[in-house]
């Protein structure tokens, strides 16, 4: 049997009231369970940031390619500088949690994580129980690709290509709008999509 190795290390001076004080707002605000779950995070940048600084005089494809895994999971980045400019707090915001809260379909953190491990939310129709899940925007970007093939394709035509409920479709259509990625132009079924970027 393998070995499980620590993804994180505690910090080096245990008792700084500044970081101390830094964790506990923290972690209030993204509704974490312990310290660790920021530990975590901070490692995940770290590795995020020492990948980057080994890819600074590497050729613009070797570079794109860890920008395009970065943007699919929603950390938005296009340039080595704004990958070193990373915060734990940018990787918080992708997991599961932070998601269902922002998204309106959990009032608190607190219940949100209830929602998640009593496994009552699904990601691409399944289910996901695991509160610090880093939800991926590879969906968003298919369904933008199926709108640029055909601006007045409606919802339930979209479920139908990429296999998932309608529900889910308006799910992240919902999501694009609010992001001002896609805007509906006319309600009726003469209406159609417009991509903003």
């Amino acid at each position: 049997m393998k070995r499980k190795h620590k993804t994180y290390s505690k910090p080096k001076r245990p008792f700084d009231k500044a970081r101390i004080d830094e964790e506990a707002e923290i972690k209030e605000e993204f509704g974490l369970k312990n310290k660790r779950e920021i530990w975590k995070a901070e490692a995940k940048i770290k590795s995020i940031r020492e990948k980057a600084k080994k890819l600074i005089s590497a050729k613009p494809e070797e570079q794109k390619i860890l920008f395009d895994k970065l943007n699919k999971i929603g950390i938005k980045v296009d340039s080595i500088s704004s990958i070193l400019a990373l915060t734990k707090k940018d990787y918080l915001k992708r997991r599961l949690q932070t998601i269902v809260v922002n998204k309106k379909l959990a009032s608190t953190s607190k219940q949100a994580r209830q929602l998640i491990v009593h496994r009552k939310v699904l990601i691409n129709e399944k289910v996901v129980s695991i509160p610090s899940y880093v939800v991926p925007t590879d969906l968003e970007n298919k369904i933008i690709s199926e709108i640029q093939k055909n601006r007045k394709i409606s919802r339930n035509k979209l479920a139908d290509i990429l296999e998932i409920s309608s529900d889910t479709v308006k799910e992240y259509l919902d999501r694009l709008k609010e992001k001002r990625i896609l805007e509906r132009v006319g309600k009726t079924s003469a209406g159609y999509w417009e991509i903003k970027e």
